[in-house]
């Protein structure tokens, strides 16, 4: 009775629009205190749950991508995602979908990258004559190319709390986020075209000598992913060491190679930071307590036997387990919903012998199309806001992205190569 009634306090906490940090705080904080558990227990266990050295990555990846969005590199991206696309259909909604690929391997937030790309990209868009509406849908579709794209916090996230390799998740999410990436390429292509955005008025390709000119600039930061990942596989450094040299990276950019990073920038880069990762830590000390309760009533264990007697095979498992993950991302913020789920679902995963980084990048993605349904959709409200769209409006634009992000997530569920060739080649 306690455990219903504490679930039915977080979701309620959350309907009503308190924090979701406070929220899993408050009903964790109920179950202790009405059970025969020592008070201290619930202190004990968002200690316990955030003080962890691998946690650091997180904070400095925050870190970097921050300090990435002031060093100028948008911009060096951007130049070149035209040069490379200035020949075809629908150029900027295919500059859209490039940018986002690069600067999701750069910050590792599907948020920032939304709200990054509604201020640069879709005034501009609109002025070449795309529906307002199309463009912010699209910017918001793109963003979802981040979290599995390394150094995704979400794959932090999720290794960390189900003691999965992040090196492996970070190599994992490569192949799926170039495959999200050329999905969104190709259907912004069909839908340009049907739509007559950017049709007439192409220019030549691009030689192979103004793709290179175009490339040198952003060189340095596109590399950035490349050299988290050879590090890490080579055991060079782990996580944690990889954000802090990443952080090194894009000071040494903004200050030494590019000069744009002026103390001021510096300053309100590293106080955006700051809020971000108390957000985050709060959600994870939160996060940790309810983990524990569900541990202490053994939710995992109960799941487990009443999966088992309905679902025989991993594909029926991968069907149930997305549809469950859209609904819950409809009403729950998607690192929240790692940090309760992963401990549930592990168990699952041995029963039916799905390799958990495979799982890990199914998890991420579909927890992340969550971002893009109402009624929270964090990444769906706040590219709204800042283009002034109204929702109903994007919601109708965002339908055919539903369907691509779907069929992406069921591709990676069920073709287990595409997640996991490149970490058995490496």
């Amino acid at each position: 009775m306690e455990l219903l009634i504490t679930i039915l306090i977080l979701l309620v906490s959350i309907l009503l629009n308190i924090p979701v940090a406070l929220a899993l705080i408050i009903s964790s904080a109920y179950y202790v205190f009405t059970s025969n558990i020592p008070n201290g227990i619930i202190v004990q266990q968002m200690v316990e749950g955030s003080v962890s050295f691998t946690l650091l990555a997180i904070l400095f990846f925050i870190t970097t991508g921050n300090l990435m969005n002031y060093t100028g590199i948008t911009t060096r991206i951007l130049n070149f995602a035209q040069v490379i696309t200035r020949h075809t259909i629908g150029r900027l909604a295919k500059v859209n979908v490039i940018l986002s690929t690069f600067m999701g391997g750069l910050s590792g937030s599907n948020i920032a990258d939304a709200a990054m790309n509604s201020k640069i990209l879709v005034p501009r868009m609109e002025e070449e004559g795309y529906d307002k509406g199309f463009a912010t849908a699209l910017t918001a579709a793109t963003s979802l190319i981040t979290p599995i794209l390394p150094p995704g916090i979400a794959l932090i996230l999720y290794g960390f709390v189900g003691n999965v390799s992040i090196g492996d998740l970070f190599v994992a999410g490569v192949v799926p986020g170039l495959l999200l990436a050329f999905l969104m390429l190709v259907l912004s292509h069909f839908i340009s075209k049907r739509r007559n955005f950017e049709v007439e008025n192409k220019k030549p390709m691009a030689r192979p000598k103004e793709v290179i000119v175009a490339l040198r600039p952003a060189l340095l930061a596109i590399l950035l992913p490349v050299i988290i990942i050879g590090g890490i596989r080579l055991g060079v450094f782990g996580p944690s060491e990889a954000g802090v040299i990443a952080v090194l990276y894009a000071l040494f950019l903004g200050l030494i190679v590019y000069r744009e990073m002026k103390l001021p920038k510096l300053a309100h880069a590293l106080f955006e930071s700051a809020q971000t990762a108390a957000i985050v830590m709060l959600i994870i000390a939160g996060g940790s307590a309810f983990g524990w309760v569900l541990t202490v009533e053994q939710v995992p264990q109960q799941l487990t036997e009443v999966v088992n007697s309905y679902i025989d095979n991993p594909f029926m498992f991968f069907i149930v387990a997305l549809i469950f993950l859209l609904l819950a991302g409809m009403f729950v913020e998607g690192n929240v919903l790692i940090m309760i789920l992963t401990p549930l679902f592990m168990p699952m995963l041995n029963t039916f012998g799905i390799d958990p980084v495979h799982f890990g990048i199914f998890f991420v993605l579909a927890v992340s199309i969550g971002t893009l349904t109402p009624p929270v959709g964090t990444v769906l409200f706040t590219t709204s806001s800042i283009t002034g769209v109204y929702i109903e409006k994007l919601i109708k634009e965002m339908l055919p992205f539903y369907l691509i992000l779907i069929i992406a997530a069921l591709l990676i569920a069920f073709i287990p190569a595409i997640t996991l060739w490149l970490p058995n080649i490496l």
